[in-house]
């Protein structure tokens, strides 16, 4: 390599179809001799990006090569925030990757911003947060000038992600910082908890509501609570916790008119319904007929969930629906609305039989061959 750069018909910044230079191959590769040799020849340039505005540092950073990262800046004159065609910057990738040394070499920098978005509004502390890179979360949190609560294009925050993806050690380092929001809305108006909540991440659902600026009956754009999106999801133990808390509604209805139980019921979560039954402060209707409840048992679908309402006699097992039915009456809908579709594609099926069937025995009449 030495003798080829002292070669004077050699160009070191030659690009291939990718704007990609020497030192962006040796930079991304993590071979710091080349790195140091390239760096020594005069005219490099150490700020070449390629087709998509990728940077030798760029690359050198998302793999997380730190000692040419520390070249580039240190005696390559790299432009330490450059950013690509997204709007990443290397602070960025490195965050992304939990590339934790050179997050730290990146920081160290005066020219740095550690608040730059990219193109979907994502900055290194939201992509940090969202890998569940803890020691990366860390040293963002500790500058002052970082701000926790920046929003990407779908209004999520760095919190939002750490609690969607389960990530307990990040959430719990940004629910120590006293100027993180822990009741931010994304655009469709779910919070932390919400998202918690609905994938079962149970250790976050706990750790948030052991706060007392949570908001445990947070709604939805769609009138959708913490506790109806756990339930929907058969997440026992986020039901349980959510419950658990006096001051959670579990009677409240969505903008569909369903209640957090009838979610349990419509996705047949038995240890779920099971947990609200065992309640006694639920809205019940006394003016319903029981003459509905022995259906449920001829529906295939709904039969042992089914069976379960119909054990708890002592509650009635009649639950008001926004629009004046019961529970049973939901059931009853669902349940029509599933054997309609089974005789419809029974009656299909036939249809298809009888066609085939006269096909076949058009064939025989024609060509006897069949």
């Amino acid at each position: 390599m030495r003798l080829l750069l002292e070669r004077g018909d050699v160009n070191p910044n030659s690009q291939d179809n990718n704007g990609r230079t020497l030192l962006s191959f040796a930079a991304s590769g993590g071979h710091e001799g080349v790195v140091k040799l390239l760096l020594e020849r005069e005219g490099v340039d150490p700020n070449s990006p390629g087709k998509h505005g990728r940077t030798p540092l760029s690359l050198a950073a998302q793999k997380g090569h730190e000692g040419v990262v520390s070249l580039l800046l240190q005696r390559g004159g790299a432009k330490a925030d450059s950013p690509n065609v997204d709007g990443r910057t290397p602070l960025s990738f490195s965050a992304e990757w939990g590339a934790q040394s050179v997050v730290k070499l990146l920081l160290d920098c005066v020219d740095v911003n550690p608040n730059s978005r990219d193109g979907y509004g994502r900055t290194p502390l939201s992509l940090a947060a969202s890998g569940g890179h803890e020691g990366a979360v860390k040293l963002l949190l500790e500058r002052g000038d970082v701000d926790p609560n920046l929003p990407d294009i779908h209004g999520r925050t760095p919190l939002s992600v750490a609690a969607e993806r389960g990530h307990e050690g990040v959430v719990e380092l940004l629910l120590h910082r006293g100027d993180v929001n822990p009741n931010s809305e994304n655009r469709d108006g779910r919070t932390p908890l919400s998202l918690a909540a609905e994938w079962g991440a149970q250790r976050i659902v706990k750790l948030l509501l052991d706060r007392v600026d949570v908001d445990p009956n947070s709604w939805d754009g769609y009138g959708r609570k913490p506790l109806s999106f756990a339930a929907s999801r058969g997440n026992e133990g986020a039901v349980k916790l959510l419950l658990e808390r006096g001051d959670v509604d579990p009677n409240s209805f969505d903008n569909n008119g369903q209640t957090p139980l009838l979610c349990a019921v419509i996705s047949r979560f038995r240890g779920v319904v099971k947990l609200f039954l065992e309640r006694a402060d639920f809205s019940y209707n006394i003016s319903g007929s029981d003459r509905r409840g022995p259906l449920l048992a001829t529906w295939r679908r709904y039969e042992d969930v089914g069976n379960l309402l119909l054990a708890y006699r002592h509650i009635d097992h009649r639950l008001l629906s926004m629009n004046g039915g019961t529970l049973l009456d939901s059931l009853l809908i669902w349940g029509e609305r599933y054997s309609s579709l089974r005789k419809a594609q029974k009656k299909e099926r036939t249809k298809r039989a009888i066609a085939i069937g006269s096909k076949r025995k058009g064939g025989r009449w024609r060509n006897g061959s069949l």
